[in-house]
């Protein structure tokens, strides 16, 4: 079986995010939406992951077009803290021994990708997909990767994508504005 695992902060969760799914619903077996409690690269707070992942469960709770393929996994949850992406690999290959899984990130992720814990070894043994994002050059950042290891596993995935963003979306509720129709 072929698994992805997108994970972020998804605060909140909104329809970019929903395309993403959708998309990825078709091009895997499954797909675990994974809820970081604390990503040590961003400033998220910790002490409102449990209402995040509540969401993200409500969130996928509307959307029965994505089942059973997309689940909320709170895999992180039960790890130590700050969420490192190559630990929930780790502990996603022990908990799925024999599948494949293969993480999901945009293109303004894979541009800095460098930066993360262990990245070679994410690249190596469980491969990286990275979709587009508005102003990153995501086919230059995949280029760069396999330039420096071409046994890297990682590529483009080819999908069309709002230009909406979870920071968009807090800054225009602070400001008191609408954002119903932005959210999953």
């Amino acid at each position: 079986m072929r698994i992805a695992v997108y994970g972020g902060s998804f605060n909140p969760l909104h329809i970019g995010h929903l395309e993403i799914l959708g998309n990825l619903a078709g091009l895997f077996d499954r797909v675990l939406l994974v809820v970081s409690p604390w990503n040590p690269l961003k400033e998220s707070g910790v002490e409102e992951a449990e209402r995040r992942l509540e969401a993200a469960r409500e969130a996928l709770s509307r959307h029965p077009e994505l089942a059973p393929s997309v689940e909320v996994s709170d895999v992180e949850f039960n790890l130590p803290l700050p969420s490192y992406t190559i630990n929930t690999l780790d502990e996603l290959k022990r908990l799925y021994p024999g599948d494949e899984i293969v993480l999901i990130v945009g293109g303004d992720q894979i541009a800095n990708f460098r930066r993360w814990r262990d990245y070679s070894r994410i690249l190596l043994e469980y491969g990286v997909a990275a979709f587009p994002r508005p102003g990153y050059d995501r086919d230059g950042a995949v280029r760069s990767l396999l330039e420096e290891d071409p046994r890297y596993r990682v590529y483009p995935l080819e999908m069309e994508l709002m230009d909406i963003s979870s920071s968009e979306i807090r800054s225009k509720i602070s400001r008191g504005e609408d954002v119903s129709n932005m959210l999953m």
